[in-house]
This record gives C-alpha cells, structure tokens and sequence, in this order.
C-alpha cells in the first residue's frame, strides 16, 4: 500500500467547492486502484483565517506543512482585503519559502470543450508553459515613498538571476525533451528590457548547448500573444518570466475554453520541500456558493500531483476520466453546459469506476 499526506487549503471563494470536489475523486481513485492511499488534513488558512488573527496563515505555518507529500490549493483572494495581502500573505509565502521555482501549466483543449480559436479542435492546441516562479517581477523588492504627496513614487524592483534563471531554462528543456516534439520557445521582451530580459535570452543560448536534441526559437512576449491565437500549432513547451507566463498562461486556459478547467503545478524540482498544486481560476466570488463552480481544473491539477508524486497511472486514470465526462456533454455554464459542480464531480467518480478502464 503506497500512501501520500496531502494538505489542503481550500481558502477562499470557490476554492473550498473545488478542493472538496477533488477530495472526492482522490478518494474515488483510491478505491479503485485499491493500492493507493491519500491521508488529507485540511487547515483552514486564508482570508477568513485573516479576518480572525491578522494573518493569512500562522508563523509556523511552513514547517506543519514541510511534513507532507504535496500540497492541493484551491484559490485566494476576498474583495474587501487588498490582493496583496492575500497574495504574499498565504500563496507566494508557501511558493517562495518552499523554493517551488517551476510553475508549470498545462494547456489542451478536452474532448467536448469548444475553444474559441476557430476551427481549433483537441490534439490542435497542446502547450505546458513553464514559468519562472521565485523572483523576476514578484521578487517583492521595492517601495513607495512621499505617499500622498505629488511627488509620490513607487517601485517595482525585478530581479535576475543567473542561477534562477539557468535552473528554470534548463527544467525547460529537460521537459520540452521528455514530450513527442521537443521543441521549446524561450519568451521575453529583450529589445525593450535591455539587462535582465538580455540575460535571459543568452542564459538560453548556453543551456541549449546541453541539448541539441531539443529545437528552440525565441519570442517577445507581445508577439508571442499573436502567436497563440493564431498559429497555435507551432508551440509546444514555452518558458517565460513570472509575470510574462502568468498572463500568457491566462490566454492559453481562455483559448483552451475557459480558465475553469485550466491547472497548475508549483514545483520545487530538488524535491527538498513539498510542491503545491492549483487551479489557476481564482476565488471567482461572483459563483461562490452557487454550485456551478468547474472542478476540471483542481480535477486536472490533481492529476499534476498524482504524476509528481509518482503515480502516472493514477494520473492518467483520472484524466481519462475527466475527458471520458465532457465528452459526453456533463460540464458547468463556464464551458457550455448546465451541470452543476457536484454532477460533474459525481459523472468523474462514475467514469473512474468504469468497467471498462
């Protein structure tokens, strides 16, 4: 019997729907595959916990959580506390203190999901973008000073490195090799950024050099937008900055038909902590609470987990499953449908004790 600790933190918005819908699953999985186990505690960090103790998670917070496998994230985020408290206060402090420096972000468009490229169909759109996910523009190096004031000013330091940079390149390449096409596009915005985004582009160069196997060009970020809408199938593995790879990631789930279905992954690829997986949606407060909230997304970044962990049957069982769903025309308003979060999650259980996978 293999078993994994996973922690969930639900947090905010829809975020508690979805990771109780992927619970379900998880435990459907377990059933079925008979040799699997996940123990899950829950801890009830976020804006609520906020509200309470003046803090998005306790002082202690990453060591109680060092002691698990993986850690299964729904979203964070309330509209009467600032983004960025939320934000550094729960998400990016679990990411940066673990050192999870790969975010990687799958793309495809499922089966019974229409995207709104014309004429794209499954097998059409088929990306994992990569993003920088320790410094860049989210360093958090900065300030403000004169507030109030005319002369008010307010920085935003993004930070470089050459080791950050050359360990995310190379964790590129190393995917773009292991996938059918192997090929990779290096993005940034070199000929307006002229230090770090130039290191980029020649930390790039040299880490090529270690796999000739691997075809790679290179794109500005704003050409790279075109790129995607309308030659879709020439990408394949993408690496791109924080900030540039969180907004082309949002494109991508738009193009793949909705964000609702869109996952994520928070890597530390050393394996010295534990990696943290999300949806990418968001706390989505406008349909907290209605039950239409798309679980494929934390059903997806489950799947992420279960191959991270080293259960790619599992994984590939699940997502079956998922595709298996849609397909069949069971899915949520944001795609389409008119089912409900709960009908789906309980057609993905169906599908993961079909008899005939």
């Amino acid at each position: 019997m293999r078993q994994y600790k996973i922690a969930a933190i639900p947090a905010d918005g829809i975020g508690p729907e979805v990771i109780q819908a992927g619970q379900t699953v998880l435990e459907a999985l377990a059933e079925r595959l008979g040799d699997v186990r996940f123990e899950i505690a829950t801890f009830d960090w976020g804006t609520e916990y906020y509200r309470r103790h003046g803090e998005m998670m306790p002082a202690d917070g990453l060591e109680r959580l060092r002691q698990f496998d993986a850690i299964y994230f729904g979203s964070v985020g309330a509209p009467d506390v600032p983004d960025h408290i939320t934000l550094w206060g729960l998400r990016l402090r679990i990411c940066q203190g673990f050192d999870q420096y790969a975010n990687v972000r799958p793309t495809r468009i499922i089966p019974g999901i229409t995207s709104p490229l014309r004429d794209a169909g499954p097998g059409d759109l088929d990306w994992v973008i990569v993003r920088e996910n320790s410094e860049g523009e989210y360093s958090g190096h900065g300030g403000r000073a004169h507030r109030g004031l005319p002369e008010e000013v307010g920085t935003e330091v993004a930070i470089f490195t050459r080791v950050g940079v050359t360990r995310i390149m190379r964790y590129a390449f190393k995917l773009a090799q292991s996938r059918p096409r192997r090929r990779l596009t290096v993005v940034t915005k070199s000929n307006a950024q002229r230090h770090g985004m130039v290191m980029w582009d020649e930390i790039a160069a040299e880490v090529a050099r270690e796999f000739p196997d691997v075809t790679w060009d290179k794109m500005l970020v704003d050409a790279m937008t075109v790129r995607m809408t309308q030659k879709p199938r020439s990408l394949d593995t993408i690496v791109a900055t924080n900030l540039h790879a969180d907004i082309l990631s949002d494109l991508a789930g738009a193009l793949a038909g909705s964000l609702g279905i869109a996952p994520t992954a928070n890597i530390d690829p050393e394996r010295r902590f534990p990696s943290m997986f999300e949806p990418i949606h968001g706390s989505a407060f406008d349909i907290t609470g209605k039950g239409i909230a798309n679980p494929v997304a934390a059903f997806w970044t489950a799947a992420q987990m279960l191959e991270h962990l080293g259960e790619p049957d599992a994984a590939a069982r699940l997502m079956r499953a998922v595709e298996r769903v849609c397909a069949l025309g069971i899915r949520t308003p944001d795609v389409g449908g008119t089912a409900t979060t709960r009908e789906v999650t309980d057609a993905v259980v169906d599908a993961i004790h079909g008899a005939n996978d």
